[in-house]
Parts: C-alpha cells; sequence; structure tokens
C-alpha cells in the first residue's frame, strides 16, 4: 500500500461517506448508534496471547482470497469457535471486496457467542464510526499515516462516546511517535485503545516481519499491542508473542487455509506457549 494507495483509498472513502449523509445526516446516525443494544467486549484470554481473526475476500496484495459468495455467518463463526478474541470485517468495497452487509452479517452471527466484530476500512469521519456501531461492531481500525491528527482524534472522540475500541494501526517510528502524542492529550482515555504495527512496506507491497520484532520496544506499554500482517503460521505466532504482542490480526493465511479452524487452534497454542516461558506466571 503506497502513499499513493493510501490516499485514494481516503478518496474513495470520503466519496462512500458523503453519499450516505445524503440519504441519513451524522447526528441522526449517532442517535441510532446511541440507541442500538451493546456489542459484545473484546475477549482476552489470561494467557496474554490473542487473535483478531479477519474476514476479507480479496487483497490488492494477494488477489481474490475467497469468492464474492462466501459464508460469511459460517466462517466467523469458525473463528469464534477458534477462540478469537475479536473478528475484523473488511467493509471497503473497491479493492477488498468488503461491504457494510458482510459485517451486519458477520455481527449478527457472532453477537450470540459473545464475540465482537471489528470494522476494517480507511476511515476518515466519525460518521463511519457511528456506521459500524449500528452495524453491530464494537470496535473499528483507524490507520496513523493516512490522516491528520485532527482527524484521528475526531474517530477516538466517537468511538469513545459509542463505548468502542480502536486499533490504531502504525507502520513505522514516525506513526508510533504520532500514537504517544496522541496518548499524551488528556482528551482521550487509554482504555478501548490497541497499537498494532502492520509490517507490509508501503512501497513494495511486501510483507517485512523483522518490522514487527524491531518496532515492538517503541509500542506504548499502556495498551495491548497487536501484530498485524506476516503472520501466517504457528511459528510466526510464536515469534511475534515472544517478541511482546499480545495479539496478532491474521487474515490472509486463515482466508486460504483449508482447515481455519485447525490454523488458528495451532497459532493460539504457540504463541501462548511463547508468552508463558517469556513472562513468568502466565497460564499457557
Amino acid at each position: 500500500m503506497s502513499a499513493d494507495f493510501l490516499a485514494q483509498m481516503a478518496a474513495g472513502s470520503r466519496e462512500r461517506v458523503h453519499a450516505a449523509q445524503r440519504a441519513c445526516s451524522d447526528a441522526a446516525l449517532l442517535a441510532r448508534a446511541l440507541a442500538a443494544a451493546p456489542p459484545p467486549l473484546l475477549r482476552r484470554s489470561p494467557t496474554g496471547f490473542d487473535l483478531i481473526t479477519e474476514l476479507k475476500l480479496r487483497s490488492p496484495a494477494a488477489g481474490q482470497l475467497r469468492p464474492a459468495a462466501e459464508d460469511v455467518a459460517g466462517r466467523v463463526v469458525v473463528y469464534a469457535q477458534a477462540g478469537a478474541a475479536a473478528v475484523s470485517v473488511l467493509t471497503e468495497p473497491s479493492r477488498f471486496d468488503g461491504s457494510m452487509a458482510h459485517l451486519e452479517i458477520a455481527a449478527r452471527a457472532l453477537a450470540p457467542l459473545r464475540v465482537p466484530a471489528m470494522r476494517k476500512d480507511f476511515l476518515v469521519d466519525p460518521y463511519q464510526v457511528s456506521e459500524a456501531r449500528l452495524a453491530g461492531a464494537a470496535g473499528v481500525l483507524v490507520i496513523l499515516r493516512m490522516l491528520p491528527q485532527a482527524q484521528i482524534e475526531a474517530l477516538l472522540e466517537r468511538a469513545h462516546t459509542l463505548g468502542m475500541f480502536v486499533l490504531l494501526e502504525a507502520f513505522d517510528e514516525h506513526d508510533i511517535e504520532l500514537l504517544h502524542g496522541l496518548l499524551a492529550r488528556p482528551a482521550h482515555p487509554l482504555t478501548g485503545l490497541l497499537a498494532g504495527v502492520n509490517c507490509r512496506d508501503l512501497t513494495t507491497l511486501q510483507v517485512v516481519p523483522r518490522r514487527l520484532e524491531q518496532l515492538a520496544p517503541l509500542l506504548p506499554t499502556s495498551m495491548a499491542r497487536v501484530a498485524e500482517s506476516g503472520v501466517g503460521s504457528a511459528d510466526d505466532a510464536r515469534r511475534v508473542a515472544a517478541a511482546g504482542y499480545d495479539l496478532a490480526l491474521v487474515g490472509s493465511a486463515l482466508m486460504q487455509a483449508g482447515d481455519p479452524l485447525a490454523l488458528a487452534n495451532a497459532m493460539l497454542r504457540a504463541g501462548r506457549a511463547a508468552r508463558a516461558a517469556a513472562v513468568p506466571g502466565v497460564a499457557s
């Protein structure tokens, strides 16, 4: 995802917001979101390592991952059965084949299992946080690289108002500095925030796994840390858990796996064993 790619995705996201606002104002949508039933909480285990599994039909880097007719409800239920802390759902339509309908279906299927859904998209406006909450999501992704600080703060404020968690995604040291700056502002509580590192190179689109280890020590210690991209096997899960990550977000590997339940279980076992070995007193 080059800087140009992020700019294109942001532009498309703004067009979607403007179209949606013509049908329903921000104030009206927020009122509806505030009135919605509360979603499940992020489902963390005492082991110190969890997975955020992801529903993603297509990726600009990997191509088509699953057919458009994928059984969304069935897949996210498998992820919940595997012990996912949350399920990320792509809603970007042009390059990822995502939709808000996928998020609604996923959240509805996950609710009886008490597993939260998270909207993953190129969010640019608080309106989209309200959309996510109304669709049943408990959390959203915010890409630090893509937005000015004022817009990031507006997204955080809306998420806090709606009681949602936020995964703040960083790509490099500069993004992490911005993350620390956001946390230093007293207007934003520390609760409900996750610090993520995406190790995909923004120019080549290639995954650079060593960046996860390089950037882990720079992340805030006041929130759970999430390894994004580059985690596709039990060995990868063991590696990032040993590096200090509390969760791994896994999308493409699970979408392409012949047995996603077995792969998720193997990742969790490996990651939890690594954390148990690294942190005395943590149950595996």
